[in-house]
């Protein structure tokens, strides 16, 4: 990072150089100008009003909504609440903190008494705060409830706050209906007023769970160091999500990654005639046309060009080894069915089946994809993936799906369980079609280990390691 701006104090020069760091290594990419914006925003913004300094920086170094929760999280690790003047980092020691920052233990039941009226207590208070919406109190409250309930027996890593104690001596989602009565304050219950009631409710216990959270890594980063828990704590971007790995929650967010990519796909697979700008010449109007200049054909006429949609074919393995990505690149075909003249959508473990019947314009791809697990008849022995065989099958149920117009894509991570593996039939299909390509969802050092035979099947077919949608979008751009 370039030196800062001289108005910037150097400790907190260094502070931000960190931060946006931590903001790049995450997976959020931040150039040179954007780091010195950030420099910028430190001159312009009064830095003791956090929620004001966290909205400056995410304005220069964020550039989509999806990046906002791994920045906020690493904001709240390298800016916490307990901030002080000349402190940008805030106390290594919590306690101190919390005496600096004043937190209202006034009404508390004394230390070393009984668990359960602490709890009551607490319960009480995180009602009345609830209440009156004072997200500023709520986050203090949050900090005491992890000083007061948090604490542990530090676990083999060394974390000795955890955010689950608090909750589960809370429970604040048992709070919820007393919520909704205090919100309605007396009116009758029912209708809008009460579905209002009721969100407003749920966001602000969500709120204070994610203060406990926050809190919860702060007293842990002041405990094993910033940069550790950062690289725990902070989840991976959508487009960084390992698809072998991807939880439910992960795919619903990839869903939002598929259509922009389904679009690049098909520009960069179109099969258009580079013949320049226009068509093939037009012999005729070329020759007619110079006549009235002596029979010099100084401008010259071409056919319109006919731009068309190519085909499409899928062959995708969804066993359950790449269950996430199968799930991801089955709705990427459902998107692509709005580029191409005709998507054709195969499945298959150890024998082959058609699938695009259960991809029809205006279908949950969700449901299609349970659909395919339950009717497909994609198993012919024992579940197990055996690329040779559904190669064989394809090619002899399906003879005319792969053409001169058809672009193929292969994808699944080419482990046979040791049966074999159709390259005969494989190259063939790649030899009769327009386009080939082979997406693998493992790393490459793994090819060819154990019973992969992907690096026999990257002899007839382009492969590309796409464990990401980041690699899948790196693919597209470099066709």
């Amino acid at each position: 990072m370039p030196a800062p701006d001289d108005t910037v104090p150097g400790g907190l020069a260094g502070h931000l150089d960190g931060f946006v760091r931590a903001v790049r290594e995450a997976g959020v990419p931040v150039g040179i100008s954007q780091a010195v914006d950030a420099a910028e925003v430190l001159t312009v913004v009064d830095l003791l009003d956090r929620e004001q300094l966290r909205h400056g920086l995410g304005a220069v170094l964020l550039q989509r909504a999806a990046q906002r929760p791994t920045f906020d999280v690493l904001f709240d690790l390298w800016w916490p609440l307990t901030d002080r003047p000349g402190r940008p980092g805030g106390s290594a020691n919590p306690d101190a903190d919390d005496e600096a920052t004043g937190a209202d233990t006034d009404g508390m039941p004394p230390a070393g008494g009984d668990p359960g009226q602490l709890a009551e207590w607490m319960r009480a208070e995180l009602l009345r705060l609830l209440l009156s919406g004072d997200e500023e109190a709520l986050r203090r409250f949050a900090r005491l409830a992890v000083d007061q309930l948090g604490q542990g027996q530090p676990s083999p890593s060394g974390q000795s706050f955890f955010s689950y104690r608090v909750l589960r001596a809370l429970s604040p989602d048992t709070l919820i209906a007393a919520l909704v009565r205090g919100l309605l304050g007396g009116e009758q219950g029912g209708g809008l007023a009460e579905q209002v009631a009721r969100q407003t409710g749920k966001e602000r216990v969500a709120a204070f769970r994610a203060a406990v959270e926050a809190e919860v890594r702060r007293r842990t980063a002041a405990e094993k160091g910033r940069d550790r828990v950062a690289r725990t704590a902070v989840r991976p971007l959508a487009d960084q999500v390992d698809f072998l790995r991807a939880q439910q929650s992960d795919l619903a967010e990839l869903r939002r990654t598929v259509a922009p990519l389904a679009r690049r796909l098909a520009a960069r697979l179109s099969a258009r005639r580079r013949l320049g700008r226009e068509g093939r010449l037009d012999f005729r109007r070329t020759v007619r046309a110079s006549l009235a200049t002596g029979g010099m054909p100084l401008v010259t006429h071409h056919r319109p060009r006919a731009v068309h949609k190519p085909e499409l074919v899928v062959l995708c393995d969804v066993s359950g080894s790449v269950a996430g990505f199968s799930h991801f690149t089955l709705m990427l075909t459902q998107a692509l069915r709005e580029h191409f003249t005709g998507v054709r959508a195969f499945a298959f473990v150890d024998a082959t089946d058609e699938v695009t019947r259960f991809f029809r314009p205006g279908v949950d791809v969700v449901d299609a994809i349970a659909r395919i697990g339950r009717e497909a008849d994609v198993v012919a022995f024992d579940g197990h993936s055996d690329y040779g065989n559904a190669f064989e099958v394809f090619a002899e149920k399906w003879p005319a799906a792969v053409g001169p117009k058809t672009s193929l894509l292969v994808l699944g991570d080419g482990r046979t369980n040791y049966r074999q593996p159709g390259l005969a039939t494989l190259a063939d299909l790649v030899r009769r079609s327009r386009s080939a390509y082979w997406l693998n969802p493992e790393p490459r050092r793994l090819w060819g280990s154990g019973d992969s035979d992907a690096d026999r099947y990257r002899e007839v077919i382009p492969m590309v390691e796409v464990r990401t949608a980041a690699q899948l979008a790196d693919f597209v751009t470099t066709l």
